[in-house]
């Protein structure tokens, strides 16, 4: 219970300086105060799992490489596409005036590819190639996505400036969502696969929150200098959009990088359906 409340309360003032970066400054003691007062509460966490008798999340389970590298992989991964949905959707609706149905609309190409390349065609890759290729191969697939978006212009075109980059990017997040998922339970004990599943899936969703406060206040800010700088209401808001997916692109091909060079081969036995029903024998996989 201690350990929960104090992860949380860690994560909500992470996001909240963040956040309140683009008002009152980086450098301001208002952010600075509220980093720092989450890097102590999540030291506090570290120290009272290590005494725990049950703890939340059993830190020996960080000894495993490939499990380290998965839930830092998810991280960044998660920084990246949690923050295109918030800022391809403010894009689409604030410079180019899609209406909120329209802007839905346009995610379809992005969402059905990823959810018909992750529902198959993953799994074989991982199963051929093993977990490293084809999670690097997805990840910058989704860089490159995001690269194409970075320069979206403020009288940019659906189809010309949006559908490829979303199209990178929904058959990128696809091929890596199985990969990163075996990466995480491919190292641990049988008995322990669906908690190294949960703790992946819970990066994800911390690097979601961080990402997208990180990259929201990135193109916040930027937004706010170009206009002070005398740029157009559309052109300093088109700006601001380009430095965050930028960003964005700079966290997925740095979580290729990492996995890449930390992952390893996988050592237990297992099956590929391990990675989508945590909990069940972890997967199998003995190519790099």
């Amino acid at each position: 219970m201690a350990g929960a409340a104090l992860v949380t309360a860690a994560v909500m003032l992470a996001v909240y300086a963040v956040i309140g970066a683009g008002q009152s400054g980086w450098t301001s003691a208002r952010t600075g105060g509220a980093l720092a007062a989450a890097a102590v509460l999540a030291v506090a966490f570290v120290l009272a799992e290590s005494r725990a008798a049950a703890p939340l999340v059993p830190l020996r389970l960080f000894r495993q490489r490939n499990l380290t590298a998965a839930s830092v992989v998810g991280v960044l991964w998660a920084a990246a596409m949690f923050a295109v949905f918030f800022l391809t959707s403010l894009y689409l609706q604030r410079v180019l005036h899609y209406s909120p149905l329209r802007t839905g609309l346009a995610f379809l190409p992005l969402s059905l590819l990823q959810g018909a390349v992750s529902a198959g065609l993953s799994a074989r890759l991982a199963d051929r190639f093993g977990i490293r290729p084809p999670l690097v191969a997805g990840l910058l697939l989704a860089a490159a996505g995001l690269g194409l978006l970075s320069r979206a212009p403020a009288g940019g075109a659906f189809v010309a400036d949006v559908l490829p980059g979303s199209v990178l990017l929904g058959l990128g997040a696809g091929i890596a969502l199985t990969p990163v998922l075996l990466a995480a339970t491919s190292s641990v004990r049988t008995e322990e696969a669906g908690l190294a599943s949960g703790l992946v899936n819970t990066a994800f969703m911390l690097g979601g929150a961080l990402g997208l406060a990180v990259l929201a206040s990135v193109a916040g800010t930027t937004t706010q200098h170009l206009a002070a700088a005398g740029h157009a209401q559309l052109a300093a808001l088109t700006g601001g959009y380009h430095a965050a997916f930028l960003g964005g692109a700079v966290a997925a091909a740095l979580a290729a990088v990492l996995a890449a060079t930390l992952l390893r081969p996988a050592t237990t036995p297992a099956s590929l359906t391990t990675a989508t029903a945590p909990g069940e024998p972890a997967a199998a996989d003995t190519k790099a």
